[in-house]
């Protein structure tokens, strides 16, 4: 890489969801691979990882709190800083939060800043096959997708509650490609 060329750069945010475990090996991946990672994570995701173990695979701090002292602007700085933006997993309650625009945690508030028309916000959901398949989920997705977001497939299977369809967050394999298919270009 050049004095003058940079890493591509990935803000991963992360909401509460057991898949958070598949999300910290495709953050390990991209970082691996050459992609500047930042991460975003609500509270309740911080219930399934720790911040020490983001922190950890990104060498960054994570952002979590709006009202931390030094970060009151972070929800406008990450948003220009990044590249892409991939929520994953994106559950119920968020696909839904961001599809009515609430800006009351550092996850809404980005989503709020980025520009939509200039860079690419991807979703990756993550719930169980009956919160997925809701009418008022689907919606949300719908509009999502209908504002420019681009709405990641989901795997189906054995889903963490025992149950089997849709809803699976991605294999953090396909994430990764998924990424790497966007942002590669940028590494050479």
């Amino acid at each position: 890489m050049s004095a003058t060329a940079r890493k591509p750069r990935l803000l991963f945010l992360l909401s509460g969801s057991i898949s958070c475990y598949k999300a910290c090996f495709a953050i390990s991946r991209l970082v691996q691979a050459g992609i500047e990672v930042r991460t975003v994570a609500t509270p309740s995701a911080l219930q399934f990882v720790g911040q020490a173990t983001l922190e950890g695979l990104t060498g960054q701090p994570v952002f979590t709190d709006l009202w931390e002292p030094g970060r009151a602007m972070d929800h406008i700085e990450l948003a220009r800083w990044a590249d892409l933006a991939l929520v994953a997993p994106a559950t119920a309650n968020t696909v839904n939060r961001l599809a009515s625009g609430l800006a009351d945690d550092p996850v809404g508030t980005l989503f709020l800043a980025w520009e939509l028309k200039k860079k690419a916000w991807w979703v990756a959901p993550a719930m169980n096959v009956a919160m997925f398949n809701h009418p008022l989920t689907q919606a949300s997705l719908q509009k999502l997708s209908s504002l420019g977001v681009r709405v990641l497939p989901t795997g189906e299977g054995a889903l963490a509650c025992g149950e089997e369809g849709a809803g699976r967050l991605l294999e953090p394999e396909q994430l990764v490609m998924q990424v790497l298919a966007e942002l590669g270009p940028k590494l050479a």
